[in-house]
């Protein structure tokens, strides 16, 4: 066991610099939102925004549209941000190939040289993303917290804490999801850098396919196989609570990519 510390120790300082900067930009992120939010509900400017949106966007958010043109929608526009969305899912996808680039590199003689099972391996890498997720979504919400502490108005419509840690629990759920496809993909890849390319194709895929399926019907049974199709932050936003099967769904994939990596990483040949 201590020997996995060390190990889950050591790839958690090779990964600090990436996660603790990740981190740094999305909480300047989320007071950024606050200031905007400030500046745009202190002139009134909602109703001048919502009407340079063009009709198929409207569309496409439905009723959530009008919680969006509000000050508590663009304080929480962090959590459901594509370019946010896409950055995380990325991270997730780097940290959970991880095993893939120690084999490629031949670390994974050294430590198994030590007489560490192999599933600790895959352990460890769980454990990283767990952690990881949960020091990235924690850092957003101070953000989120320290900014609204700052320089909210007194009598603006501040989201609640439930709104926002549902919008975090969520975009963890989803980031979680797709660490485990990429650790399943990357347990059998012989190359990391293929893993992180089949893994992140598969994600902008599935992005695209719940996006078309949103404004046409016919590519809703396709779309339902999209782990995006369960992640609805604008519902959310609009007072609706995230329907439990929709959790249950992204952490049984999470599961199901976590215990498929155990079984291809312990059957895989580590010398090719």
């Amino acid at each position: 066991m201590s020997d996995v510390l060390r190990l889950l120790g050591y790839s958690l300082r090779r990964a600090r610099a990436m996660v603790i900067t990740m981190a740094a930009v999305l909480a300047c992120f989320q007071v950024i939102l606050i200031l905007v939010a400030k500046s745009i509900w202190g002139s009134n400017a909602f109703g001048e925004i919502e009407a340079l949106v063009p009709p198929f966007a409207r569309e496409l958010m439905g009723p959530s549209f009008a919680g969006m043109m509000s000050f508590k929608g663009i304080v929480c526009l962090g959590y459901f941000h594509v370019a946010v969305m896409g950055a995380l899912i990325t991270l997730s996808i780097a940290i959970a190939t991880v095993p893939a680039s120690e084999a490629e590199t031949g670390f994974i003689d050294l430590i198994l040289s030590r007489s560490v099972a192999r599933h600790w391996i895959i352990t460890r890498s769980i454990l990283m993303s767990v952690l990881c997720t949960g020091a990235l979504l924690a850092t957003m919400m101070a953000g989120t917290w320290a900014g609204l502490h700052l320089f909210a108005p007194a009598n603006a419509e501040r989201p609640p804490a439930s709104l926002v840690s549902s919008l975090a629990g969520n975009l963890g759920l989803l980031m979680l999801c797709w660490a485990g496809v990429a650790m399943a993909i990357g347990s059998a890849s012989r190359r990391r850098g293929s893993a992180t390319g089949l893994a992140g194709l598969a994600a902008l895929t599935t992005f695209l396919l719940d996006y078309v399926a949103r404004v046409w019907k016919p590519a809703e049974p396709l779309a339902r196989l999209s782990p995006f199709r369960y992640y609805s932050p604008f519902d959310t936003l609009m007072g609706t609570p995230i329907p439990a099967s929709n959790l249950w769904i992204l952490a049984m994939t999470a599961l199901a990519g976590f215990a498929l990596a155990y079984v291809l990483f312990s059957r895989r040949d580590i010398t090719r």
